[in-house]
């Protein structure tokens, strides 16, 4: 390839030399040594010209291994006439095995965010094809040791577990703020425990839901990079809580851990594979993936090492699906009673979300608790408060404001409220008289001696002496409105006799004298004079 892209340069070159009218070109070379160091009758430099193959590393090296068959030396016919392959992954039967070397830790910038996001946009093509048996999948976790000299020191106290035995660096590169690298080996521990665990209980893909969850829900930046957090992870998926434990084992015992002991073997070279030392590492089929970290890229290269015609239909369809919902509510919040959930299936993986039923929005984490809000939270499933129903009566504790226990209960509101006994806590019907019976969300209050309870005021008044009292009311307001009703009929028979004298004598004017017309006259007549 590289001396076909030289060629062609060349010939660009000549082209423009033609048009250009140059009567003279010149085409160099860039050659570079290539030593042979084995077998010995090949030792030696060889002259070579450089191909690229993308970007040129700049000051790097390169080292592998140079096949160089017996047969067909030159390359002249397909190898495959002679039984020899090339090709990038072995692929020796139906089912492909690959590792998978990562961290927990998701403070060392891009190198971090890009691990996480493989396992979330991989982790449904990774769970479908390790449930069906097509491939057998293990994570590991890279740690190193603390030299015996420093064992003591601050740096191996504060970056390493038992003893200096198996260490990671500090996420921040800070010794003085944030958390320690034997806080990343700790979680690093918990992780590969949680595999072992889910794969004894013919489980492993759960490896795949707890990393992403603990990514989610446990992040440094929220100081939540924590045992807690992490055994909240565990208990939502229903693992054995005392098997990882056991598994974790005392972080501070000088001795060695089997679990980091055996990942500290795994990271050393076998066979064809080299030795793991950086992060993120893919190995397939015992060799070790070259591409890009992403999911189409990685599919690809996992379907390439199954052996011709045992390949499973996801390696021949464009893309695969799966409702992770589907077991164990994808380890999202849900309710059971009322048949809400929590768990949004997508393409490329659960989401834990909490939900809008019925026009009333749901708020919480989604993976732990969801609770309705707003007006009409009470019509779903009583808005999540207690509710009961007893001799036809029916107390609920859902109100806009919450969960809150019903007058004559206590208790939380939402799990449990518990009927109040007024009688013996002494808080109604305690007067002298007063007989009290407590009953369901209320009590009955009677009185003795045929007396009369007056709830409001909480006391016993005669029964008969009510009855009198009322009686001489009445009385005193019927003969109120009789003496009214009778000064009324009597200021109304004055007013209308005054008023028919006034007319009577009125008319009697207008046709004979009256005693004092003359008078009258007499009167004016002097006046005249």
């Amino acid at each position: 390839m590289g001396f076909r892209s030289v060629g062609g340069v060349l010939g660009l070159l000549v082209w423009a030399a033609f048009l250009l009218g140059c009567s003279h070109a010149r085409f160099v070379v860039e050659k570079n040594s290539l030593k042979v160091t084995a077998p010995d009758d090949l030792k030696g430099t060889y002259e070579c010209a450089i191909g690229n193959f993308g970007v040129p590393q700049y000051g790097g090296t390169m080292v592998g291994f140079v096949a160089y068959p017996k047969a067909n030396k030159k390359a002249c016919k397909s190898f495959d006439d002679f039984d020899i392959s090339y090709k990038a992954l072995p692929h020796p039967d139906e089912r492909v095995e690959y590792e998978f070397w990562t961290n927990s830790n998701d403070e060392c910038g891009p190198k971090c965010d890009s691990q996480i996001d493989f396992v979330k946009t991989f982790k449904g093509a990774a769970q479908v094809l390790e449930k069906k048996g097509y491939t057998e999948f293990t994570p590991h976790y890279i740690t190193w040791y603390c030299p015996e000299a420093f064992i003591l020191s601050k740096q191996c106290k504060s970056q390493c577990i038992n003893h200096g035995r198996y260490c990671a660096p500090d996420p921040e590169q800070d010794f003085s703020r944030g958390y320690d690298g034997k806080d990343v080996v700790v979680q690093n521990l918990l992780q590969v425990c949680v595999f072992k665990v889910a794969k004894e209980h013919k489980k492993p893909w759960l490896w795949w839901d707890y990393v992403t969850d603990f990514a989610i829900r446990c992040p440094m930046k929220e100081k939540k990079y924590t045992k807690e957090c992490a055994d909240g992870v565990i208990k939502s998926f229903g693992l054995d809580h005392k098997a990882i434990d056991k598994c974790i084992g005392d972080p501070n015992a000088d001795e060695e851990n089997p679990v980091l002991k055996a990942e500290q073997d795994a990271q050393i070279g076998k066979g064809s594979r080299g030795d793991v030392t950086i992060l993120p590492t893919l190995v397939i089929n015992n060799r070790q993936y070259r591409g890009k970290l992403d999911k189409g890229p990685v599919l690809k290269a996992l379907c390439a090492g199954f052996r011709e015609t045992t390949e499973p239909a996801v390696c021949l369809s464009e893309d695969i699906q799966t409702n992770e919902c589907l077991e164990n509510n994808g380890g999202c919040w849900e309710d059971k009673a009322a048949n809400i959930t929590a768990c949004k299936d997508t393409f490329r993986g659960r989401v834990c979300e909490c939900p809008v039923v019925k026009g009333v929005k749901f708020v919480g984490d989604g993976y732990t608790h969801c609770e309705a809000s707003g007006s009409g939270r009470c019509e779903i499933n009583n808005g999540g408060c207690w509710k009961e129903t007893r001799n036809g009566h029916t107390y609920s504790a859902c109100t806009d404001e919450g969960c809150k226990c019903p007058v004559g209960f206590k208790g939380d509101g939402t799990h449990k409220c518990e009927d109040i006994d007024e009688c013996k806590e002494r808080t109604a019907c305690q007067c002298k008289e007063c007989k009290c019976k407590n009953t369901w969300g209320s009590y009955e209050c009677g009185c003795s001696g045929g007396l009369l309870y007056m709830k409001e005021h909480d006391t016993c008044i005669s029964n008969n002496g009510a009855t009198g009292v009322g009686w001489n009311f009445l009385w005193v307001i019927f003969f109120g409105l009789v003496a009214a009703g009778i000064a009324g009929y009597a200021v109304y028979k004055y007013r209308i006799r005054s008023y028919m004298d006034s007319e009577i004598r009125a008319i009697m004017a207008q046709y004979m004298p009256l005693d004092n017309q003359g008078d009258v006259q007499s009167h004016s007549h002097h006046i005249e004079m």
